[in-house]
């Protein structure tokens, strides 16, 4: 009889378990398609960011003055 008991518990965790992840899908999947609806941002802030040219001499990458 335990072991019976025991296949019971263990069929009832894994149902509760696979609800638990299909609402998690469900809401990760409705965050998404929210987000694929709205514009995406113009500028992510690069205005204030340096142009980098590259130095003949050194070979570095530096900030264009």
């Amino acid at each position: 009889m335990p072991q019976a008991l025991v296949w019971i518990l263990g069929a009832v965790g894994a149902v509760i378990v696979v609800k638990l992840i299909a609402k998690e899908w469900q809401r990760v999947n409705e965050d998404l398609d929210r987000a694929r609806t709205e514009p995406a941002p113009v500028d992510a802030g690069r205005d204030g960011a340096p142009n980098l040219r590259r130095d003949p001499e050194t070979g570095v990458y530096r900030p264009n003055r």
